[in-house]
């Protein structure tokens, strides 16, 4: 009901005057305060309109470093783990996606210390593994959160799946990937703002495999 036809035209003016008050300057929490209140939004859709804006700056920048499919032949790419996956666990479960600004998919689902493995968990990296082999890439780097728990798990899933499918994988379970790959000059998979802000090339490959393979996913244009 929140994301109903209806809210559509609230959600995406909320959208458009939280981007204009962020290319001006304001600070994300009051910025988005300021709209949230004006439009009477719950918390749910102001995680959606702010997770859904940027500035004009970073939409402009985002798009100069952002590379196309074909340019991933022969590329080792680096992987924001939890953000990649669980935006496809949602696509693959029919859960929302919300495309923003600068073009990326994103859900509003958040980890708060715990990672619980679904049914779409395999399914999604099966699919994310097939993708990325039909487009050439040499390696693939995965960073998870060691802090969160399960995350050793996952990585042993990673690596079994790797080994059957003779992939060239390399898991790694470090303290803040955000930092890892803000500080990386390769590659970047991801639809973190922040990284994205930061990488001097990146690959939107939660939305290519959304519109390319997908088709039960459900996604709300707020762009």
């Amino acid at each position: 009901q929140l994301f109903a036809p209806a809210q559509l035209p609230k959600l995406r003016a909320a959208v458009h005057d939280f981007s204009w008050l962020l290319s001006r300057g304001y600070a994300q929490k009051s910025g988005i305060k300021l709209v949230g209140d004006r439009y009477q939004l719950t918390e749910r859709q102001r995680k959606a309109v702010q997770r859904a804006s940027c500035s004009d700056t970073s939409r402009q920048n985002r798009q100069q470093s952002q590379i196309q499919a074909d340019d991933l032949a022969q590329q080792k790419v680096h992987i924001d783990t939890y953000n990649l996956l669980i935006s496809i666990e949602s696509a693959l479960s029919s859960g929302l996606l919300f495309e923003g600004q600068d073009g990326c998919y994103r859900d509003l689902a958040s980890i708060h210390g715990t990672y619980r493995k679904v049914h779409e968990t395999l399914p999604a990296l099966e699919l994310i593994g097939k993708v990325l082999h039909d487009l050439k890439v040499s390696k693939v780097d995965w960073y998870i959160d060691r802090p969160v728990s399960n995350s050793g798990r996952l990585k042993v899933i990673l690596y079994e799946l790797a080994t059957a499918q003779q992939w060239n994988w390399e898991v790694h379970l470090v303290f803040n990937p955000d930092k890892e790959l803000m500080e990386q000059s390769e590659l970047v998979i991801s639809s973190d703002s922040l990284i994205l802000d930061h990488a001097t090339q990146w690959f939107n490959l939660a939305r290519y495999i959304v519109d390319g393979f997908v088709k039960e996913a459900q996604v709300i244009r707020l762009s």
